[in-house]
């Protein structure tokens, strides 16, 4: 039997713990960077693992060996075996479960049983963020609770799938108005993520904009600032790595809002772990763009992506709160 985890921390749980079968950890990181459709799988690799090298600090060769060796695992599962997968509910996991219910369904199988846990609460916690807070028996109390994967969820898995790749964001909202109910946490995470788009109020995210208010009340460094984050903003179940990412964009732009210090190379900080000392303090363009007085998108070029949505000076496309819609800017 094959268990597939999202990320080594659950899988190591349940290793340790004695559960048995196969634990595999999918370590991709789909809510981040671009995933447009249309592409061969020979391009696939290739700009993801660009993505995954340039982010990570991670040597080209090796970002591409390891997710070629991950797709590997998933073609060569047997075809009698069961697979599970254990999921929960913040946009990082609902992400990386459409993809692989839709890259599983889409090879022809004969007698092998795909099955889910998928969970939003555990009996006794009262703040349940994830999987990662369960010991190695609370884990394993989940697995006669599964169930086996329908064709209605594989259906909308793969209708979100083609969405969340889809460089139209209005691809989203038309999934969500026909209904997305056999996957009941998608909804939400789907919702979070269209907040990921710029704002028309600042032209920042969801997620940028919390982080500027919680370091506008005074200079903060990283390892403080995350956990507070974290609290906040769980449900999108970023790791320190992604947040960290999204401040150095904020950081390294022409007009900064985020002013950071404590090392001298900012760019080699991700893998020495330097960035947890980070201490960062809002500039005075940052309170001016928090209080909606500037507009970031209007003070700086940006190239990044959100799904199949490629943001650039030539596409930008925002979120409007109010309206709860993507609405593109007067002349894109």
């Amino acid at each position: 039997m094959l268990h597939i985890h999202n990320g080594e921390s659950i899988a190591g749980t349940l290793r340790d713990f004695g559960f048995p079968g196969h634990h595999f950890a999918f370590k991709e990181v789909l809510m981040c960077g671009p995933t447009p459709a249309g592409l061969s799988q020979h391009d696939w690799f290739s700009l993801r693992a660009k993505f995954l090298a340039d982010e990570y600090e991670l040597e080209l060769q090796d970002a591409e060996r390891d997710l070629h060796k991950q797709e590997q695992t998933l073609d060569s599962i047997p075809e009698q075996d069961e697979v599970a997968l254990w999921f929960e509910h913040d946009l990082f996991c609902q992400i990386n479960l459409i993809y692989l219910l839709d890259r599983l369904s889409q090879r022809p199988s004969s007698g092998r049983r795909l099955s889910l846990i998928c969970i939003g609460e555990y009996p006794g916690i009262d703040d349940f963020r994830g999987l990662g807070q369960l010991t190695g028996e609370q884990l394993a109390s989940l697995f006669a609770g599964r169930h086996e994967i329908s064709e209605s969820e594989l259906k909308t898995a793969a209708r979100a799938w083609a969405a969340y790749c889809s460089s139209d964001p209005r691809a989203i909202a038309n999934l969500l108005d026909e209904g997305t109910s056999s996957l009941p946490f998608l909804r939400q995470a789907f919702l979070l993520h269209l907040a990921r788009f710029p704002s028309v109020r600042n032209g920042l995210g969801r997620i940028e904009n919390r982080a500027l208010e919680l370091i506008s009340h005074r200079p903060i460094d990283f390892k403080s600032l995350f956990p507070m984050f974290a609290e906040t903003e769980h449900p999108y179940g970023l790791g320190d790595s992604q947040l960290w990412r999204e401040l150095k964009r904020l950081s390294d732009s022409s007009n900064p809002v985020v002013n950071v210090s404590g090392f001298d190379d900012k760019a080699g900080a991700f893998n020495s772990n330097q960035f947890h000392e980070a201490r960062l303090e809002l500039s005075e363009t940052g309170r001016a763009v928090l209080a909606g007085e500037q507009d970031f998108l209007e003070l700086n070029r940006v190239d990044y992506w959100l799904g199949g949505v490629h943001i650039f000076d030539g596409n930008l496309l925002r979120w409007d709160e109010h309206r709860g819609t993507i609405v593109r800017d007067p002349g894109n």
